[in-house]
């Protein structure tokens, strides 16, 4: 369960948007601000989060287009697409102005969705992720600076191929998450039984790792329409936040090929920041929403 500063459970619901159905989470009031997580997780990733931000701010926590409780439609699992959910979804919710925060591939669609709406856009969060396009592809590759750097992203030519990750990964839903979730993380035990059931639980319906895996084969396709965002930089402010066992500091210097106004925090963690260390992401963010909203 997930619940606001007052200890009460959010509110639920679904909106038909962009050709599909979309399950989320609110609470709180005063100005938006939209979370959207990353694979192989749900909004159920906020949960630590949604609370320090409720007593401020009107929270939304989608479940991705596919994943979580939301459908898991045929198609549109690029990151402008899944982007052009997130705006509709806030259209329907009736917040004309918001601010985005993504984590993993969460926040690719969150710039996406920052690029592409700019007219809604007030700030962007961006937490742990790499840009197709703009070196993801580099960390496929076996290397030694790779594997040593724990930066081998082995697991994504595996899900580009078709088929077969379906046919190996069927029945073993549990043992992935488990693995990749926890081997991400410099903190491991924030990978709580509670997170892990319920991640397990939203992959294992059915669709649910054709969904996941539609969104890496979608990469290419990202990657083009990122090259494309990106010849026009954002101008809202942006923060960008990595994990110092992961990414680190490279999200700051992702991010800055992408937008004029960014500054840059690493944290003692991995890769899923809002479980590991969700007080001193808190100490963060709330400073640099509360400059610009």
């Amino acid at each position: 369960m997930i619940v606001d500063h007052h200890g009460n459970p959010v509110r639920t619901g679904r909106a038909t948007v962009n050709g599909t159905s979309l399950h989320y989470r609110t609470a709180g009031s005063g100005p938006a601000v939209v979370l959207l997580h990353g694979v192989p997780k749900t909004g159920y990733h906020w949960r630590h989060l949604v609370p320090k931000l409720t007593g401020q701010y009107t929270v939304v926590v989608p479940d991705l287009r596919g994943l979580g409780d939301s459908a898991r439609p045929a198609d549109g699992y690029d990151s402008a697409t899944m982007s052009d959910d997130i705006a509709a979804l806030m259209a329907h919710l009736r917040h004309a102005s918001y601010s985005v925060m993504g984590e993993d591939w969460g926040a690719v669609i969150g710039y996406q969705l920052a690029a592409r709406h700019r007219d809604h856009v007030n700030a962007l969060v961006f937490c742990e992720a790499l840009f197709p396009g703009f070196g993801f592809e580099d960390h496929t590759a076996l290397t030694h600076e790779n594997v040593s750097s724990g930066m081998h992203l082995w697991h994504l030519g595996f899900y580009f191929q078709p088929d077969v990750p379906e046919m190996l990964i069927a029945g073993h839903e549990r043992e992935l998450i488990t693995y990749m979730i926890k081997y991400e993380r410099s903190h491991p035990d924030t990978a709580t039984p509670d997170a892990v059931d319920e991640y397990v639980r939203c992959y294992s319906m059915p669709g649910g790792i054709r969904a996941m895996l539609a969104i890496y084969r979608a990469m290419l396709v990202d990657a083009e329409q990122n090259r494309q965002a990106s010849q026009r930089k954002l101008d809202i402010p942006v923060l960008a936040l990595g994990g110092s066992a992961f990414i680190g500091d490279r999200n700051e210097t992702q991010m800055r090929l992408m937008a004029h106004d960014v500054t840059g925090h690493v944290f003692n963690a991995g890769h899923d920041l809002a479980e590991e260390v969700p007080d001193e992401v808190a100490d963060v963010v709330l400073p640099f929403l509360a400059e610009r909203l």
